[in-house]
This record gives structure tokens, sequence and C-alpha cells, in this order.
């Protein structure tokens, strides 16, 4: 199996799931070490990235319930000030789009919003850790976890 900057490199644009953010911004082993290299390929430009805005209300909820809206501007800023990541509002397009994913998948509304977003922006992956995502016929879904062992990040012990 190629790893995952090869696997992403075949895109021009990949969809980001909030998990990704949530990985490196709370430093969650051992896949902080994983979004950090992804985050560093769309920001340098070897690959353009996606998330729905939605992504930026559900990075700011555990901070806001700590009373800590500072982390929660902090953590909207560092997204934003990614170069090469469009966070995309959910237009009516967009909606209309996860309308359909979630009519034929029967996704959470959630998750069909997250990914209607990026396919109308053109993406032609979507990076998560949610199985639940790997029904779907419109995107070529990718899985961090499928990648730990081959970027040397666990070794078969570990799990």
């Amino acid at each position: 199996m190629a790893g995952l900057t090869e696997t992403l490199a075949r895109h021009r644009l990949v969809g980001l799931d909030t998990a990704v953010f949530i990985y490196l911004l709370e430093d969650v082993p051992p896949y902080a070490a994983l979004a950090r290299s992804v985050l560093e390929s769309i920001a340098s430009g070897a690959v353009g990235g996606v998330t729905s805005a939605l992504s930026l209300m559900e990075l700011a909820v555990k901070p806001l319930r700590a009373g800590r809206a500072d982390l929660a501007d902090e953590y909207e800023a560092r997204i934003s000030g990614i170069s090469n990541l469009l966070v995309a509002e959910l237009d009516r397009t967009a909606l209309r789009r996860a309308a359909e994913i979630r009519a034929s998948y029967r996704l959470q509304p959630a998750d069909a919003l997250r990914v209607g977003a990026c396919l109308r922006h053109g993406a032609t992956a979507f990076l998560t850790n949610d199985r639940d995502f790997r029904r779907l016929d419109e995107i070529d879904v990718i899985l961090l976890s499928d990648y730990l062992e081959h970027d040397g990040l666990i070794d078969d012990g570990q799990r």
C-alpha cells in the first residue's frame, strides 16, 4: 500500500473531516502526526484541501464547554489560516448535494453536510477515520487508520 502522502497526491482536491483537525489541535496520538503531515501537504500546495464550515462549529464545542472562547477563536484562526485549504460555506448547491447523499446512503445529517460541501467544490477524496463514509461511491474515502502501520506510526503490537 502506498503511504498517505502518495495516496493524497493522486487527487487535486481532498475533503477533510473534522477529525483530522481534532487530531492535530488536541495532539491525539497516534493520529496527530498523520494529520500534521496532511495539513503540511495542503499548506505547501502539494494538494488542495476543502472542509465544511461545519468543522469550525464542531471544533469550537469543546473549548466553549470549558469556558475557553479564546481557544475556540484560536482553533478557528489556525484552520482558516492554512494556505490552500478552503473552508466551504454551506450554500444551496452543497445542501442539495448533502440531501442526495443522505437520501442515498442514510448518513447522519452532519456527515452528509460535510461530504456534500466537499463534493460541491470538486473534492475527489475525503479523509476521515469514520468507516461509515466508505459506503459512498461518489468520492474516494481515505481512512487515516489505514496508514498508521504503513507510515511507521504504530506496529502490530499497538493495535
